[in-house]
């Protein structure tokens, strides 16, 4: 599906998100139109899903990070899809995931301190639907950060 080149774009891209154009063609040795074309060409096949700004997320006041295993009480049809639904109405929840097993939902929750992570728990999380049971994983900290992948 890949050829050399789209590796050596991908790399470079995934090495340093925030280089222009024309210096990330340069390192990855193809004419900025070649690179243009290739980037089109990724897009469209969905191997690149877009581009974002990174938030260091401590910096804007945010110092708990909550990682919540979530079982839901699944006798009601909808309670997949009620669920996530409510939880993506929660400002400070950054991350849903959905899994097969015993744990069905995992959400990655952020809060400025202590007092709102119990704020934010009591108030908006728990009452959450169809919640059977939750568990809290206090992040401690980050041991390996990224997005690559190796290529």
């Amino acid at each position: 599906m890949l050829d050399d080149t789209d590796r050596r774009i991908l790399r470079q891209m995934m090495a340093a998100p925030e280089l222009p154009n024309a210096e990330l063609a340069e390192r990855a040795a193809v004419t900025p139109s070649t690179l243009a074309r290739r980037l089109e060409r990724l897009r469209t096949r969905g191997v690149l899903k877009g581009t974002r700004g990174l938030v260091h997320w401590p910096a804007l006041g945010y110092e708990v990070e909550v990682s919540l295993r979530v079982t839901l009480d699944k006798t009601a049809p909808r309670a997949f899809d009620e669920f996530i639904a409510a939880a993506r109405e929660v400002p400070e929840v950054l991350e849903i995931q959905t899994f097969l097993g015993s744990v069905d939902v995992r959400l990655a929750v952020i809060a400025r301190d202590m007092a709102h992570y119990q704020q934010l728990y009591r108030e908006r999380l728990l009452t959450l639907p169809h919640l059977a049971d939750i568990e809290a994983l206090m992040h401690v900290a980050q041991v390996k950060e990224g997005e690559t992948v190796p290529l």
